[in-house]
């Protein structure tokens, strides 16, 4: 079996919870699930399932009529990978692609109070996250777990964001926000 990516799992897992479903509906998922924090380019997600059906995870079922989707439903080849990948406690390195941090890496080489307006505007960007992430949480439906775990996990790292952004606006000489 192929080594399969992080998008790959993120299907099967999507189709996993909510059952089969169109390459549209995949990314309606995405969007309203994991994009926040693992986003995948929409054009992935109409390769992705042909690629899983090819591999026998997915199994592909076309419209013979109307506007002719293809649906995509799990097989249990594809449910064991995904119980594979799930049971297997290592994962690759986080990825970091973060243009605020760049920007700050950099800031050096700008003007005095760039750095400000970055750590302001960068606060603002965080506080908003933040705030999302805590309304969803409030609404959400105690018996989902996956989802209230992975909301305290958001809330959390954006609350440690805007601490850090406030903290170098309020003082962008000081060396160690902490100290």
């Amino acid at each position: 079996m192929p080594e399969l990516t992080l998008p790959g799992y993120v299907v099967l897992g999507l189709i996993a919870r909510h059952g089969a479903m169109t390459p549209y509906e995949l990314k309606a998922k995405v969007e309203e699930s994991v994009e926040n924090f693992w986003p995948i380019p929409h054009a992935q997600l109409y390769r992705i399932p042909a690629r899983l059906a090819e591999l026998g995870l997915l199994r592909e079922e076309a419209e013979q009529t109307g506007r002719r989707r293809r649906v995509f439903h799990l097989t249990d080849g594809g449910s064991a990978a995904l119980r594979e990948w799930l049971t297997d406690p290592d994962t690759p390195q986080p990825e970091t692609r973060d243009p605020g941090q760049l920007k700050l890496f950099f800031a050096d080489l700008g003007e005095p109070g760039d750095v400000v307006a970055l750590a302001r505007r960068q606060a603002a960007q965080h506080r908003h996250w933040l705030d999302l992430y805590r309304e969803r949480r409030a609404g959400l439906d105690l018996a989902d777990v996956s989802r209230a775990r992975i909301l305290k996990l958001g809330i959390l790292h954006e609350q440690a964001y805007v601490d850090f952004w406030e903290a170098l606006a309020a003082d962008p000489h000081r060396l160690d926000p902490d100290a």
